[in-house]
């Protein structure tokens, strides 16, 4: 995919998830559950999780305030990590982290993240990687038994 057409993807992407969050809720009860904070930017949210005996994540999502990048990025990770299993989960948050911090290049590197990829152009905007990985962070802290986590 040529650099014009991932950064109008990653436009309307950013554009559709922000204004029409997926799984913008309250699970209750929640098998487990994380707070993270992103203290730089003002971004603030909990993501819920409900994973069953087989550890697949069920049900996941997330409620809070931040910033057009942050609300996306959260609402693109739900719709990603459902029906995944927990081991997955991490990988594709290593990915995830890897691609926006520039260390995984979607180009070239072998990667798992389908449409997550067009945050790629996130690692070009250095202020905005924390807005981009806070859910994620969050969610693995919450699929690993941490209840809070800050991106400072």
């Amino acid at each position: 995919m040529n650099y014009e057409r991932t950064k109008q993807l990653y436009q309307q992407l950013i554009l559709d998830h922000n204004k029409n969050p997926r799984n913008f809720r309250i699970i209750d009860p929640a098998d487990k559950e994380a707070v993270g904070n992103n203290p730089l930017c003002g971004d603030k949210l909990v993501v819920y999780v409900n994973v069953n005996e087989d550890q697949i994540v069920e049900d996941v999502s997330f409620i809070g305030e931040g910033c057009a990048i942050s609300k996306a990025s959260a609402s693109m990770m739900t719709t990603f990590a459902k029906g995944k299993h927990i081991d997955e989960v991490n990988h594709i948050f290593q990915q995830f982290h890897d691609l926006t911090t520039g260390k995984l290049d979607p180009e070239k590197d072998e990667h798992d993240l389908g449409k997550l990829a067009v945050f790629a152009g996130v690692k070009d905007l250095p202020a905005r990687v924390k807005c981009a990985t806070l859910s994620w962070h969050t969610l693995h802290a919450a699929v690993n038994g941490k209840e809070q986590i800050s991106t400072e």
